[in-house]
């Protein structure tokens, strides 16, 4: 069903606009015949070939995409409102859903309206500039015109974005001064200008661009290009008017009353101070000279900022957008407001209920993934451990610990991932100066409150930085600094790139968006915020190129083809590290699965849409003669374990390494390496000195190893809404008590570990277990012994449930990688677009066989109870789902399909224990708890399969064949669906 959070308005209106632009390099699209003369003369200035080849640089695709999509709407469509476009370029939305229609025809939105998603480092300001360059150019030849204008409105979020327009339009500030010289319009007037127009435009910008200080006080001369703050446009204590204190149907509140009429409200301190009465005064003044000019086009930077946000369950605007609204009003479609932002939606929810609420005036969509893969904004990578690995994430703590006065001090977690930060950043700058001594990376430190970043400036003087090295920014809760404070920093933050100091900026809030230097390469996030969108704000800090110029575009195109290809790099040019936070492994992991971060060659991104051929694919009718229905055994809560005392002594011990040997290797440090994003590639291997012991001593690192063996081993499946599951017990070894557990692991650490006694408090020989490969042998040995004891359980009676397949009624999938099929409850089953062909071979060959009634693919993520459980290498469980399920006259099968290679992997052969386990027991149930059908598990080799198949055999005769008999090896007998 199509909805705004389809990105469908973007998709259609993409498809319109490039049927409509089909020629344009070569000066024959048919937008050149809609559009007016001067627009035309634009379009063939900035796309066509031949003017393109005359210089160095020119607007990416991304950027070509918004400008055409946006000139179309506007001046081809003629849209007046939201709802106009809807109907043109996205009419099933309107349809679709009455919510997404009533947000479509809302009041706020009676009025040209257009959002441009792009990614942060893309280059929205050259966007911005070039519709500014196109308004004014057909306003000066069509005055009388109500598509153009020459009054704009560009509206920052904070001082830094702020900041970041004035150099654009004014030229950067040095020594209190600014020359237009250096403004993006004059630098790279030969992309945004035609010849003839230079001096046109230069004289109207020069003249007409406002700082909001000036705002309805400088005069102008033929138009306006105001440039401010949202705090310009709002104020929190701002008085009601009329309207909100009498409005009909509602009765006065005497409050209200008083303050619309008194300046002055007795017994308030804030209210009666003169700079927020002036402030008040001076908005006013503002707004009311806004709303009075004839028209207007407003740019929102940053757009995110300034839409609805929901306060004690009820949605509101925040105040600059109701601004906005006002100065609107008397204009209608003589108002036009362009959004601009890397992340335009709401967070609605909290915790694992959030999720994203896309604006529904998204035009274009140029995501992070495909800058990415283009190299136009850096290459991602996590800087995770490798050491200690088998302790969870959540054991180190990334917030800020107190002392015993409650002071704050920095986490050993927290001290940990500076380090590793400090250790990537010397390494960088070590191998840049000697590609280019001009070269200069930074690290960006993003703290979570006020109160960490002196203690992060502390605690790199500690670790050798200078005064001069360090930048520190603090700012309000709103992320603003005073303005005396401001031109303090504002040069050299501003300038860092050009500097060798400062080598490290900590930060709060203040440089979360808008601080658009290139030379940051390294972030450290201490936040402990999962929001979605601080996270993508904080990474867009790093994305924009260090390393520009046609001399480096080889060697990052190479880069980026070997991290694809598995391979270590072969420099860290144009590669972004954020040291490890779970919060941001969670995010990346996120965008993984809903297929933003995605492997491919650079020859595949020709002519690709924003889905490719992605289809949903839904239940077919009468799909339940295709069905499964798959037992489960749930066991009764009465049940217990006979005796759940293990035998420390029996257990094995570490004979890697002797003890003495383990401690020669704890002064090394935490060793680090970084991941790709994209492609999971690991590479680049490094040592983190001084910060070894994440465990603050023997006490803390057994509770945490307690903690972890009990998680492990009580690991289910949590994703099954089935009623029937709601009586269902975790498996029977969670009855072992935690403080036994810890008991009996501290006496197998002091007697048997090692083979002989070992006090871990002599000699701080406990910090020998923070060693990786000695932490892994304790939790596998431990949760090992713990399954083990699960064949003592008592079983007072067992209950049977069922789940099917077509529970999940829809599958998404690529229309290119899949196969029409009849004997399914789909219409449609997927395959692997690489690597597929042995499993789209056998779909074929079923559905051309009678002897097979049915078969389904098994898709993981959303068949999530179609899964059983395994014990890997490890020790630990873990869950695997089989490729196919087959039903023939009285079997069904559980089919995975193998290269011949991978049959005999060990962990093929662990999972294949564990689902002849699984059936065998299937089979020992009542045969109307098992569809009447005996259960089997098949392994098949894609040898073993061709050959059958080209020799004319029988996909049931084939199965039957190559099915497995029960597991002989009962140890593997630990499963679950």
């Amino acid at each position: 069903m199509a909805s705004i959070n389809d990105l469908s308005l973007a998709k259609g209106l993409t498809a319109r606009a490039e049927e409509a632009c089909t020629g344009l390099e070569t000066g024959r699209a048919p937008i050149l015949e809609q559009v007016s003369e001067t627009t035309a003369e634009l379009l063939k200035w900035w796309f066509q070939s031949e003017f393109q080849d005359a210089r160095s640089f020119n607007f990416h695709p991304g950027q070509r995409q918004a400008l055409l999509n946006v000139i179309y709407a506007h001046e081809v469509l003629g849209i007046n409102t939201l709802q106009e476009l809807y109907q043109i370029a996205a009419p099933d939305v309107l349809l679709a859903s009455t919510r997404d229609s009533e947000t479509i025809r809302a009041a706020k939105n009676a009025y040209p309206k257009y959002c441009l998603k792009m990614a942060t480092g893309t280059g929205k300001t050259w966007v911005l500039q070039a519709l500014m360059v196109w308004q004014i150019l057909n306003s000066n030849r069509d005055l009388d015109n109500p598509r153009y204008t020459k009054n704009f409105l560009v509206v920052a979020p904070g001082l830094i974005v702020y900041d970041r327009l004035l150099d654009a339009f004014m030229g950067k500030e040095r020594e209190g001064r600014r020359n237009f010289a250096d403004s993006d319009l004059s630098a790279f007037q030969e992309l945004f200008i035609p010849d003839a127009y230079r001096d046109e435009v230069f004289r109207f910008v020069e003249g007409a661009v406002c700082p909001k200080e000036d705002i309805g006080r400088k005069v102008t001369a033929g138009g306006l290009i105001a440039i401010s703050n949202w705090h310009v446009l709002s104020e929190e204590a701002e008085p009601l008017n009329d309207e909100d204190v009498l409005a009909p149907g509602k009765a006065a509140d005497p409050a209200a009353v008083v303050q619309s009429i008194l300046p002055l409200t007795p017994g308030t301190s804030q209210g009666n101070d003169l700079n927020v009465l002036n402030r008040r005064y001076e908005r006013g003044g503002i707004l009311a000279y806004l709303k009075d000019l004839p028209g207007l086009m407003v740019f929102n930077d940053e757009a995110h900022h300034i839409h609805e946000f929901k306060r004690e369950g009820e949605v509101t605007e925040v105040e600059w957008q109701r601004s906005l609204n006002l100065i609107a009003g008397p204009k209608g479609n003589r108002f036009i407001q362009v959004d601009f932002s890397a992340t335009p939606y709401n967070e609605v929810g909290t915790g694992k209920n959030s999720r994203k609420s896309l604006f529904p005036h998204i035009v274009v969509d140029f995501d992070l993934k495909t800058a990415m893969k283009a190299g136009l904004v850096k290459s991602l990578v996590l800087d995770k451990r490798s050491e200690i690995g088998a302790l969870s994430h959540e054991d180190l703590d990334f917030k800020a610990d107190r002392d015993e006065n409650g002071n704050p001090i920095l986490s050993e977690g927290q001290r940990i991932m500076l380090r590793a930060g400090l250790t990537k950043l010397r390494k960088l700058e070590s191998d840049f100066a000697g590609l280019d001594p001009d070269k200069h990376p930074k690290m960006l430190v993003v703290c979570e409150d006020t109160t960490v970043t002196p203690l992060v400036v502390e605690f790199m003087r500690g670790e050798g930085l200078s005064d001069d090295d360090v930048l520190r920014v603090d700012s309000n809760r709103k992320g603003e600094l005073k303005d005396d404070e401001w031109k303090v920093l504002r040069e050299r933050l501003f300038d860092v790139d050009r500097h060798q100091s400062p080598r490290v900026i900590v930060s709060v809030l203040m440089l979360r968006e808008g601080f658009d230097v290139n030379n940051v390469c390294v972030i450290v996030p201490l936040r402990a915020s999962s929001a979605g969108i601080l996270l993508e704000q904080t990474i867009g800090r790093g994305l924009r190129l260090m390393w520009r110029g046609n001399e480096y575009d080889d060697i990052k195109r190479e880069n980026r083809q070997l991290i694809r290809a598995g391979k270590t790099p072969a420099n860290m040019i144009d590669i972004l590290s954020i040291v490890e936070h779970p919060a941001f492994q969670h995010f990346y992991d996120e965008l993984i699965q809903e297929g933003v971060a995605v492997e491919a060659d650079d020859e595949d991104d020709q002519n690709n849409t924003s889905t490719g051929d992605l289809i949903s694919i839904g239940l077919r009718p009468g799909f339940e003669e295709y069905d499964f229905a798959i037992p489960f055994i749930l066991r009764e809560q009465v049940e217990e374990l006979e005796d759940t005392q293990i035998d420390a002594t029996g257990l094995t011990p570490f004979g890697s390494f002797s003890l003495d040997q383990l401690k020669k290797q704890i002064g090394q440090g935490e060793k680090f390496h970084s991941e790709d994003v994209q492609a999971r590639t690991r590479f680049g291997d490094y040592r983190v000195h001084g910060g070894v012991m994440t465990a603050t001593g023997y006490n803390d690192y057994l509770a945490r190893v307690t903690r972890r063996i009990a998680e492990a081993v009580t690991l289910i499946d949590t994703t099954s809404s089935s009623k029937a599951f709601a009586n269902a017990s975790k498996f029977p070894y969670i009855q072992i008590n935690r403080s036994e557990l810890a008991e009996g692991i501290d006496t197998y650490i002091r007697q048997h570990l090692f083979g002989q006694p070992m006090n871990p408090l002599d000699d701080e020989n406990w910090r020998v277990l923070l060693i990786d490969p000695v932490t892994e042998h304790i939790i596998k040995v431990w949760a090992r012994a713990i399954l083990e004891a699960e064949d003592s359980v008592i079983v007072a009676d067992a209950e049977i449930a069922h789940r099917n397949l077509s529970e999940v009624q829809k599958l998404a999938m690529r229309e290119g990688s899949s196969l029409a099929v009849e004997k399914s409850i789909y219409f449609r089953l997927p395959y692997p677009s690489r690597n597929g062909g042995l499993e789209q071979a056998f779909m074929e060959t079923s559905e051309r066989d009678a002897s097979v009634d049915a078969l389904c693919k098994i898709n993981e993520q959303k068949h999530t109870f179609a899964r059983l459980r395994y014990i890997k290498e490890d020790g630990l469980p873990a869950f695997y789902s089989p490729d196919f399920f087959v039903r023939t006259a009285d079997q069904i099968y559980l089919v995975e399909t193998k290269a011949q290679s991978q049959i005999t992997s060990p962990n093929v052969l662990r999972k294949r224990k564990a689902a002849v386990a699984w059936c065998d027991r299937i089979n020992a149930l009542p045969a109307d708890q098992r569809s009447g059908k005996t259960w089997h598990y098949v392994l098949l080799g894609e040898e073993t399969f061709y050959g059958w198949r080209d020799k004319g055999g029988s996909v049931g005769d084939l199965l039957a064949y190559a099915k497995l008999r029960p597991a002989e090896d009962r140890d593997q007998a630990k499963f679950a669906f």
